[in-house]
């Protein structure tokens, strides 16, 4: 009789037998980075127990985590033994941004600069919109795009835009620009919802080469203090919506839920951004500069794109608060007061924390609206929005 694991295993086709245990490893090794300091890895140059040994404490870390986050832990298991399954889930989940197909741009305009393109939740860049969207883009302005995805397939780029962390994703950004000899004199980009904190990730880490304009559609940059697709009253809730109900409580800012869930790096409790797991562990308060830590060289990478555009859909449910899209931000009064502080009253601008305020002073930051749902602009106004920007 075949045993629980080997049943498991025998759901994934052929060809994703050999990367099961790729997954596992990833999965591993990323909750393992995040949550040892790195000097703690190198065992043999430090005379510390072996690599191994640490290895096995973040197991344990993930086994301890099962009893009181048991969705989680099942659903990490899940993207081991049946990912074909789990992928599908995601980009069925309530929360999941899926770019819309497009068809072709009814104008040519010309650019001297190639587009990267980044997918938002549940997406991914091997899907027909994605690929129709970064198509419709370089044919409007006449140059060379491309969608950078974070995995080399759909099952693994689409689980990876869940089970992977913010900063991990960035770097991913960033082998794929530095891979590609077509963006090494810098390029234009653009992103649907969660995409745009890659890239924002990425002109704040690397930008070499850079960003020219940054167009943020639906970006979810200053963070979000709900999910409301994952309301009770939503009809179908599904596992995503059960992890993060689960873990985005008291465990929010928990140093392995942050090494684990995008979502998690990304979520900005307005009644926790002064508590010590906030500050310590959220990967968004270090992005914020709300730390207090260093920025400089983060404000430095922003001050060589020379254009942000910032793109808020005014009926958008998906990001709250939807004024986000434009940096603003909770009022401190909040949950009393659901209002938003708009951007020039955030501390993250007053204090110039990663380098905002030095941008808008100088003239870089453009503000755009469409009316409609979450990242369901028309065909009409992108290609505005990338004639206006990017040429």
């Amino acid at each position: 009789m075949a045993s629980a694991a080997s049943q498991q295993q025998s759901k994934l086709p052929p060809a994703w037998q050999p990367k099961r245990r790729q997954l596992l490893l990833m999965l591993m090794m990323q909750a393992t980075a995040a949550y040892f300091p790195t000097d703690l890895l190198d065992s043999r140059s430090h005379g510390q127990p072996p690599f191994e040994s640490f290895l096995t404490s973040a197991i344990k870390e993930l086994e301890g985590l099962a009893s009181s986050t048991p969705k989680l832990h099942a659903l990490l298991s899940r993207a081991v033994s049946d990912p074909v399954t789990l992928a599908s889930e995601i980009r069925s989940s309530p929360l999941a941004a899926l770019a819309s197909l497009f068809g072709n741009p009814t104008a040519v305009a010309n650019s001297s600069y190639p587009i990267a393109v980044a997918h938002g939740m549940g997406d991914s860049c091997f899907n027909p919109g994605m690929k129709s969207i970064t198509k419709f883009a370089g044919t409007a302005l006449n140059t060379y795009s491309v969608c950078l995805p974070t995995a080399d397939n759909l099952i693994m780029d689409t689980i990876k835009g869940f089970l992977h962390t913010m900063d991990a994703s960035v770097d991913d950004f960033a082998k794929r620009v530095r891979a590609d000899p077509k963006l090494a004199n810098g390029f234009n980009a653009f992103g649907l919802s969660q995409g745009n904190n890659i890239i924002r990730g990425y002109i704040a880490k690397y930008n070499d080469p850079p960003v020219r304009s940054f167009l943020s559609i639906c970006g979810i940059n200053a963070g979000v203090a709900a999910f409301p697709h994952c309301s009770p009253k939503t009809p179908v809730v599904g596992i995503v919506c059960e992890v993060l109900t689960e873990v985005l409580g008291d465990l929010a800012y928990n140093p392995l839920v942050q090494s684990i869930l995008f979502q998690a790096n990304y979520f900005r409790d307005p009644t926790k951004t002064n508590s010590t797991p906030y500050l310590r562990h959220s990967e968004l308060a270090k992005w914020n500069g709300e730390t207090g830590e260093d920025m400089s060289a983060h404000k430095a990478n922003w001050a060589k794109t020379q254009r942000f555009v910032w793109v808020m859909g005014t009926e958008d449910t998906m990001v709250w608060p939807r004024e986000g899209e434009h940096w603003a931000a909770p009022t401190d009064k909040y949950p009393k007061d659901l209002s938003a502080l708009p951007m020039k009253q955030t501390r993250w601008y007053t204090e110039d924390t990663f380098g905002l305020r030095t941008a808008e002073e100088a003239g870089k930051n453009f503000f755009e609206t469409f009316k409609g749902e979450h990242i369901r602009f028309t065909e009409a106004e992108l290609q505005q929005w990338l004639v206006k920007h990017f040429v």
